[in-house]
């Protein structure tokens, strides 16, 4: 990491083409091409390039964001990403604010790094701000390690459409308290080790089915209801002192004049909400600019950086026209409008540069901490306790969905309690019904994905058997996956339903020893599934 701080005073030296060079974030990707990155030196150094923002790849990145392309895997990600930034710092005129989105942690650009549980999970976690503030903590410390200035999180979105496409697990969940308070102490512990925190999908990108990868969302909720919910936790975060916020790509007609203009294109929604009426005296950044719900809408190069500027945008994230934006903005933006943007910029660049502290030798271990996070959020949302112990004391056989029978769940359980196991990987569906008819049935279910497209990567084969078995089996359910999937299941059906929100190994033990009776289950469900007003353990 370029370990030279920018001079408060080097801004006066800048002309103003510079300075709307330094409000440009193009993409930077950890896994790129000799080509690729000599280009992007090459625009860094030639337009005065004020910050990056890390993806894995091109092929991972926001307009592939369906699978088009195969995503290649790099386990050595995490250095390339640290001797990368080290490289563009190095040929920067001046120093680059570095940017990566670390919801969770640095896994979810980076491969073999921390990660966290995703925000559903912490939502279920009934109180304990401090372990969301250690979350925080350590993925800021991460980023430290790394050279990363700025941490394009939390995700403040209310998720209160069960069909989102793209938000879901990324929320805290429905109520905009929890949402808030969980928010608010992660922005604090990403702060207490000097890194920037941002929130984001400004005015929130819950309330959609529609994902702003490819194509526009439009909320048409009244101005009075948006006020009362989603711009809730966006309020908080502004009086707790967040220092970012992202703009999202969708359109909210209620707050921009009846127009269905992207919230990231919308001076109402920026200069007029966000500025005037919430106070926000920070940086705002929209969303990345190549996201297909914007960026078809401006074929000519450099209008879209134009637009987004003049709306309110500071930093024009994933900017893919950089030349010909900086030449829009001059061309058509007082000299004034240039210098209030910069001069939020350059605040929030002198900020990161002065809390810079020696970078750390190594990233954390995330497992003592995801031990605690496991422990307090798994939920029993359906059936008692005690109906859980009737079962096992009956005896049962394990049925696993998505993964091998040798997992941490049954290993742990089979050192207490002696079962039959059976995975779909190994039986087919016949086979499992001849083997399970008329026993009780310790059902698992590790859902390939925790976006909803296609069942949530569940195959036909396997939602089909699990429908079946629901439906005339004597079942005990565990859910390793996004709670969302049991909106598709009639899942009242059994005995009793567990969520364990993720399959990390310890997650999985947690569970297991809940189903011995050795742990209860602390969480509560963050959002309703269907009509059933699920139970919460506290």
């Amino acid at each position: 990491m370029n370990k030279l701080v920018p001079h408060p005073k080097a801004s006066a030296t800048l002309s103003l083409k510079e300075k709307v060079g330094q409000l440009f974030m193009p993409a930077a990707f950890i896994n790129d091409s000799e080509v690729d990155i000599q280009a992007l030196e090459k625009l860094i150094k030639e337009h005065h390039i004020g910050s990056l923002c890390f993806f894995h790849s091109r092929a991972s990145a926001a307009t592939n964001f369906e699978g088009k392309k195969e995503v290649m895997f790099n386990e050595e990600s995490l250095n390339t990403l640290k001797n990368l930034i080290a490289r563009y710092q190095k040929g920067a005129n001046l120093p680059l604010l570095i940017s990566i989105d670390a919801e969770w942690g640095l896994a979810m650009r980076v491969e073999n790094a921390p990660q966290y549980p995703y925000a559903i999970t912490q939502g279920a976690i009934v109180g304990h701000t401090d372990l969301m503030f250690k979350i925080g903590k350590n993925i800021a410390h991460d980023c430290k390690y790394c050279g990363i200035h700025w941490n394009l999180a939390p995700v403040v979105d209310i998720n209160n459409n069960p069909n989102n496409p793209v938000i879901g697990y990324r929320s805290y969940g429905e109520n905009k308290e929890v949402v808030s308070e969980k928010a608010i102490a992660y922005t604090l512990g990403t702060k207490s080790e000097g890194i920037l925190a941002c929130a984001k999908h400004f005015p929130g990108h819950g309330d959609t089915a529609v994902d702003s990868h490819l194509g526009l969302p439009i909320i048409k909720k009244s101005k009075e209801a948006l006020l009362e919910n989603e711009l809730f936790p966006f309020q908080e975060l502004i009086e707790n002192g967040v220092e970012s916020v992202m703009i999202g790509h969708l359109a909210v007609p209620s707050l921009s004049n009846g127009e269905n203009t992207p919230a990231t294109l919308s001076k109402e929604i920026i200069k007029g909400v966000l500025r005037q009426e919430m106070q926000f005296s920070g940086v705002v950044i929209s969303d990345a600019l190549n996201m297909h719900s914007v960026s078809k809408m401006y074929p000519i190069k450099g209008e879209l950086e134009w637009t987004a500027f003049d709306a309110g945008n500071d930093v024009l994230c994933f900017a893919e026209n950089t030349k010909e934006g900086i030449d829009l903005i001059l061309k058509n933006a007082s000299a004034q409008q240039i210098e209030e943007s910069f001069e939020r910029f350059w605040k929030l660049k002198l900020k990161a540069f002065s809390q810079l502290e020696k970078a750390p030798d190594a990233i954390r271990n995330p497992d003592i901490l995801n031990h605690k996070l496991a422990y307090e959020s798994l939920s029993l949302i359906h059936g008692e306790q005690k109906e859980i112990k009737t079962f096992r004391n009956e005896g049962f056989v394990g049925v696993a969905i998505g993964k091998k029978t040798h997992n941490p769940f049954f290993n742990t359980i089979s050192k207490s309690v002696p079962f039959t196991a059976f995975s779909t990987e190994s039986s087919s569906k016949k086979a499992f019904l001849e083997k399970t008819e008329g026993k009780n049935i310790l059902l698992t279910l590790f859902p390939n994905q925790a976006k909803p497209k296609d069942k949530f990567g569940v195959s036909p084969q396997d939602f089909e058997l699990v429908s079946e078995l629901l439906a005339n089996q004597n079942v005990i359910l565990y859910l390793f996956g996004n709670p969302y999937f049991l909106r598709l299941l009639n899942f009242q059906k059994a005995k009793a339903v567990v969520v364990a929100y993720q399959e990390f190994e310890t997650f999985q033990q947690n569970a297991a020893n809940h189903f011995l009776g050795k742990v209860d289950a602390k969480g509560k469900l963050p959002i309703t599934l269907n009509s059933e007003v699920c139970r919460s353990t506290k």
